[in-house]
This record gives structure tokens, C-alpha cells and sequence, in this order.
């Protein structure tokens, strides 16, 4: 009796909490309504992936069979090169990319020209607006060998012009250091934030005890936004699988297909120009378990050695 009425209670007042803030649930409705269409809805179609999915017959009328396009994929020969390709690109994107934001950051912060400081933020965010397209172009220009403005400056140092699209093994130096530019300011902006919200009486104590500039840096600046750091590198290691389709796509000719065929390139030829989808669904639902299942350990690597998670 007295649990019943507990909980007659608990539903009473939750369902007044819901009257008194309904406007706060008509603001968030859209969110939801465009969560749940777009991208919760749309996950009924992953069932393809266990079908042999032919358009005529629809989703639900296909055959079922199983894991029988996992276990395809497994076993081909295009496997170990898809994954060592995607995790390498990614991987080493991610060691050199990572901390450039953060350098950036920290010696913007220490700037006491505010000119100066607003300068090379406008110069660091612009590359973040440049298209995929026109900086795959860019790259192409700077790094062609009869027009080249790198190949110039080899040749005016006494070597001979390199094919840098040409060659499989520039192809990954090509990638991160385009990213590279194209990313470091716009990623910056989170951190310096982060930098703004620092007590500056922490700076004072430090300075009035003797700390120099550097030493400040490391044991205010580095600490004051390490959990934003965390909480962002948990999230890029969610997404290590997910290479860039576009940019690769674009910077993929027949000379480098051995270092730049990465699993979504190999998806869309396979499945959109092949009209395998089934097979292709399989794949990408197989790179997104992997995604899932390394944000999971680096979320709980994090909560044990730093206290700092996404949940």
C-alpha cells in the first residue's frame, strides 16, 4: 500500500515537472523529431546487410542469410590492405593533427599583441572554409612536377622533380599535412575557451612566486584544458575508422590506390558503382561496431586514469 502510493506521488509530481517546463520539451522536440527520422529511422535499412538485398523484391522480401556477407569480407583478399590503409591514415592523422590545435592555442594565449594575436587567428580559420575539392586542387598545383611550386624549390636546391600523386607512399604525408592546415586554426577555437576560462589570480600567485613563463604554460594553461582535450580526443578516437571519403576519393588516382584505397572509397566503388549493397552494408556496419567499440575502451581508459569522460 505504501509503495503504491509512493509512486502515485513520484508519477504526480514528475508529471507536473513536465507541465511547468513545457516549453523547455516544445524547444527540444525538433531535435528529436530530426534525431529519430534521420538517423534512428533510417538504421531499419541496415537489416541489408544480412540479406541478399535485391531492389525488386524491397528490404523485408530479400533473402535472409545471415552473416554470410561478413564473413565474405573477412576472408577477401582486400581486407588486411582496407583496414591498414584506413587505420594507418587515420591513425597518423591523428598523432600529428591532434596537438597542432592545442599549440596554437597556448601560443595565442600568450600573445600581448592583440593585432598581431587576431591576425594569425584570421589567417590559421580561413583554410577551415576552403572546400574539399578546391584544396584536393591546391595540392595538385603546388605538387606537380612541371609547374609545382615545391617541385621549383627542389629544383632550385639541385634535385630533381618528384610525382608526388604519382608515388604510394606521399600519399599519407600529402593527406595529414593538407589536414593539417586546413584544420589546426578552426580547432584551436575550442581551446582558447578553454584558456579564456582560467582564473587569472592563478597566473598572479604563480608569478609572485617566482614561476616563469613557461612554467606557467605547463602547470596552469596545460591543466586548465587537458579535460577538454580528453573529451575531444575520446571523440576522434570514435571516428578513427571514418576516413574522409571526399578528400581521399579525390586525391586517389591508379599510381597511389595502394596506400589510398581506404573502406569507404572501397564501399562506394563496390557498392554504389557495383551495385553490391548488401555486401557494402555489411561493411559499414562492421567500420562503425569498430568505431563504437574504440570509443567505448578510450572513454573507460580515460574515466580510470584521468577521472574525465564522455559518460
Amino acid at each position: 500500500m505504501l509503495d503504491s502510493m509512493v509512486s502515485t506521488s513520484f508519477r504526480k509530481r514528475t508529471i507536473m515537472k513536465l507541465v511547468k517546463s513545457w516549453q523547455l520539451y516544445v524547444l527540444i522536440l525538433p531535435g528529436l523529431l530530426y534525431l529519430c527520422i534521420f538517423h534512428y529511422g533510417p538504421m531499419i535499412g541496415l537489416q541489408i546487410a544480412f540479406r541478399n538485398y535485391t531492389p525488386s523484391l524491397g528490404i523485408f522480401g530479400s533473402p535472409w542469410v545471415g552473416m554470410k556477407h561478413f564473413r565474405y569480407f573477412l576472408q577477401s583478399p582486400q581486407f588486411t590492405v582496407l583496414i591498414y590503409n584506413t587505420v594507418s591514415i587515420s591513425v597518423l592523422f591523428l598523432i600529428f593533427s591532434f596537438p597542432m590545435p592545442i599549440i596554437l592555442a597556448l601560443m595565442l594565449n600568450e600573445s600581448y599583441s592583440v593585432w598581431f594575436k587576431k591576425l594569425i587567428q584570421n589567417l590559421t580559420y580561413i583554410p577551415h572554409f576552403v572546400s574539399v575539392t578546391v584544396l584536393v586542387g591546391m595540392v595538385i598545383s603546388f605538387t606537380s612536377p612541371s609547374i609545382g611550386i615545391i617541385n621549383k624549390i627542389v629544383e632550385l636546391c639541385g634535385g630533381k622533380p618528384i610525382d608526388f600523386m604519382g608515388k604510394a607512399q606521399w600519399f599519407r604525408p600529402l593527406y595529414i599535412l593538407s589536414g593539417i592546415w586546413q584544420t589546426t586554426g578552426w580547432g584551436s577555437i575550442i581551446y582558447l575557451a578553454a584558456l579564456s576560462g582560467i582564473d587569472t589570480q592563478l597566473h598572479e600567485a604563480a608569478e609572485i612566486d617566482g614561476a616563469n613563463r613557461l612554467q606557467r604554460i605547463w602547470h596552469i594553461n596545460v591543466p586548465g584544458i587537458l579535460p577538454t582535450a580528453i573529451i575531444l580526443f575520446i571523440l576522434t578516437c570514435g571516428r578513427v575508422m571514418n576516413v574522409g571519403f571526399e578528400k581521399v576519393f579525390l586525391m586517389q588516382n591508379a599510381l597511389n590506390l595502394s596506400t589510398s584505397e581506404v573502406i569507404s572509397t572501397y564501399i562506394y566503388k563496390t557498392g554504389l558503382l557495383g551495385a553490391q549493397f548488401s555486401y557494402t552494408s555489411a561493411i559499414g556496419l562492421f567500420n562503425s561496431l569498430i568505431n563504437c567499440f574504440l570509443l567505448l575502451i578510450v572513454n573507460a581508459v580515460s574515466r580510470h586514469i584521468s577521472e574525465t569522460s564522455l559518460f
